[in-house]
């Protein structure tokens, strides 16, 4: 029997990015609702830590809150109901803060990588930079708690990949993120990998914690080059870090890792201009085109607590 082999479509990323408007002014939507523009889809990046105290509470709502609280933190997506997916973004999906609105510190060269991820498969070794500045450009999309922006609408379903872990104290708790860049987005997806868990007791220090992630995080991106590697898929480079937050004695910690994929709220492309016209931008150049007023620091209440991200 002859193989039939079925050419890939080709979606230019203007036409994705077009194509990835909400309905609404105010709020971004999930991917897949009724009276997007088009078929294309936007993929962001988010890691919260959240921790509650168990008075009060039984082990239920516990998770409940923690979990909550997670969603909350940081990029404000409070208050959706989160749908699972797998892993990937698209041909026909781009990513905020690396296709469009890109972050600052890569588009002028400063972000530098940590280290170099080897393909035996390709001969390759692959660039690995710190993920922060794709999860600062979600934050600056979607808003915080205290100054939203242009966040999912409130029950809104957004489907996201997404991995969270909920543990009693005292431990840590952790989260890490990668994302991974095919080198030909128009017949290859780029991969996301989540990993959460939680770590040690009130004996650990903070300095063995971060030893722990920073080799959890090589094996995140040696992950994702076996994956690559199974599916034919080479990458040019890798977004990778981590977030971690002590739960103590008579606590709950959660953490949560997503990837939530959405469609852009209408109020979020600049006036007179297709939504295309945010491929051109930096985050910065976005933020003033569309004329938002800087986040303030601080307004997400754990910024005073310790927790940190590469």
């Amino acid at each position: 029997m002859t193989e039939i082999k079925l050419k890939d479509p080709v979606l230019p990323l203007p036409e994705v990015v077009n194509g990835a408007v909400g309905p609404f002014d105010p709020y971004c939507m999930g991917y897949s609702n009724p009276g997007a523009s088009g078929y294309g889809y936007i993929s962001t990046l988010k890691l919260s830590t959240g921790v509650v105290s168990t008075a009060g509470l039984d082990p239920g709502t516990e998770g409940i809150v923690s979990y909550d609280r997670c969603e909350k933190n940081d990029a404000y997506i409070g208050q959706i109901n989160m749908l699972t997916a797998s892993s990937f973004c698209g041909v026909n999906g781009a990513v905020w803060g690396y296709h469009l609105a890109v972050a600052d510190q890569i588009a002028n060269g400063s972000l530098k990588p940590m280290y170099y991820q080897d393909e035996p498969k390709a001969g390759k070794r692959i660039p690995v930079f710190p993920v922060k500045p794709l999860l600062d450009c979600a934050m600056r999309l979607f808003g915080t708690e205290k100054q939203r922006r242009f966040p999912p609408m409130p029950g809104a379903h957004v489907i996201c990949a997404n991995k969270n872990t909920t543990a009693n104290g005292p431990t840590w708790v952790w989260a890490a993120i990668a994302l991974a860049i095919a080198d030909d987005r128009e017949t290859a997806a780029n991969l996301f990998i989540e990993d959460c868990n939680s770590y040690g007791n009130q004996n650990t220090p903070e300095a063995e914690v971060i030893k722990y992630l920073e080799k959890t995080q090589h094996n995140v991106t040696k992950s994702m080059v076996m994956c690559g590697v199974d599916q034919g898929v080479v990458y040019s480079k890798i977004f990778c870090g981590y977030k971690y937050q002590f739960a103590s004695a008579n606590h709950v910690g959660c953490s949560l890792t997503c990837a939530p994929y959405v469609v852009l709220a209408k109020n979020a492309v600049p006036a007179n201009q297709p939504a295309s016209s945010i491929i051109d931008m930096t985050i910065s150049q976005w933020e003033k085109a569309v004329k938002l007023p800087p986040l303030v620091a601080g307004t997400d209440e754990e910024t005073a607590e310790h927790r940190a991200a590469s």
